[in-house]
């Protein structure tokens, strides 16, 4: 991607404390903005780690540009979960394993109202500006320029998207995305807008790629993207979740399995509060069996860490090792069917250790795949 100025966009060295250092690496003339945790080696000012591993196959999406997407200190969706996040692949020595980037590309109207109505996407920018209020029945706050902020995770998806679909990349992990609450005509519970609901749609329109798993190990049901193409028979949809009947937002029982020529196409698998890795490792094999059937051609992943023991809002009890072996698999699969493509997706998780646990781990399996 070309900067504004048709130079070379700006690569920085991340520090998770304290200002940032900008440096233009010699040699990287059609870059997206790359964020390089503090100490990454450099030769020629071009990093290490480019030159002797994936060549750019795995990224991470991170920076400002999707930083700012939270809603206060106070709020269990704040900013700090993207500093966790990076802090932990750092602690993890995975920092030099992967290419990190800042797309700094916010979504267009047009790309937005791929998905959702022209009237949802009005309210967003009004309410934008007044920055009061909810934009839903009372989780989501409104503030300044929350459609901007917005429109840049669903841009940072859409840039995700554009990485697998041409073959640049092979493996993508974006913190902050996955708002798979968002229906086609409303934000709901901390989502404003549904990224891979814009995605599904941009893909299909740009690069023709038809059949799309949705895979979601978030403790709360993706209804935004169920019910935004239940009818859809080439939306392979795949979730685990806690039982609606204890949790936010109360769907994905297990006959909702696709509306018309859709049915049989979506697996929801409500788990009891309390379920943990064994409960998930059994739902696990009955997700795989699914995919492998359905050989979607690209795969998304929603991996949510609220579904670990000790989030704040959910029961469920799991350890990092599901999120790894949904991680593994889903690449197995992948590159049996899919060219290799997958993109991975934060979503929820309200407890910092676990964020930063499972997010990491997924992105080290991803690492190891490759």
């Amino acid at each position: 991607m070309r900067s504004r100025s048709g130079s070379c966009c700006r690569a920085r060295h991340y520090a998770a404390r304290g200002p940032l250092r900008e440096i233009c690496p010699a040699g990287v003339s059609t870059c997206a903005r790359l964020v390089y945790p503090r100490g990454t080696a450099i030769d020629h000012g071009v990093p290490v780690f480019l030159k002797r591993k994936n060549k750019g196959e795995l990224r991470v999406l991170a920076g400002e540009s999707i930083a700012e997407y939270g809603f206060g200190d106070g709020h269990p969706f704040g900013r700090d979960r993207h500093e966790v996040f990076l802090r932990s692949l750092r602690e993890r020595d995975l920092e030099n394993r992967v290419w990190i980037e800042d797309p700094e590309r916010p979504a267009t109207r047009a790309e937005l109202e791929l998905f959702h109505t022209t009237r949802h996407v009005r309210f967003i920018e009004r309410m934008s500006i007044e920055g009061i209020g909810f934009l839903d029945e009372g989780d989501t706050p409104a503030f300044p320029g929350v459609y901007h902020t917005a429109a840049n995770v669903v841009g940072a998806t859409l840039h995700a998207g554009e990485l697998l679909a041409t073959g640049e990349a092979r493996r993508v992990f974006i913190p902050i995305a996955g708002l798979h609450h968002a229906a086609r005509d409303k934000t709901s519970g901390f989502c404003v807008f549904n990224d891979i609901g814009v995605l599904v749609e941009n893909l299909r329109k740009r690069h023709g790629i038809q059949r799309i798993a949705y895979v979601d190990i978030d403790a709360h049901h993706g209804d935004g993207v169920y019910y935004g193409f239940a009818s859809d028979p080439d939306l392979v949809f795949v979730d685990i979740h806690e039982d609606g009947r204890f949790l936010f937002p109360g769907t994905g029982h297990r006959e909702e399995v696709g509306i018309g020529p859709a049915e049989g196409r979506k697996l929801n698998i409500p788990l009891h509060p309390g379920a943990g890795d064994e409960e998930f490792n059994a739902a696990w094999e009955e997700c795989e069996a699914f995919l492998a059937a359905a050989r979607p051609e690209f795969y998304i992943l929603a991996a949510g860490a609220d579904s670990l023991a000790g989030d704040p809002l959910t029961h469920l009890q799991y350890s990092e090792g599901a999120h790894g072996r949904a991680a593994r698999a889903v690449c197995r699969l992948a590159d049996d069917h899919a060219q290799g493509r997958v993109l991975a997706l934060g979503a929820g998780g309200y407890n910092r250790r676990n964020v930063a646990a499972a997010w990491s781990r997924v992105v080290a399996e991803f690492a190891d795949s490759l």
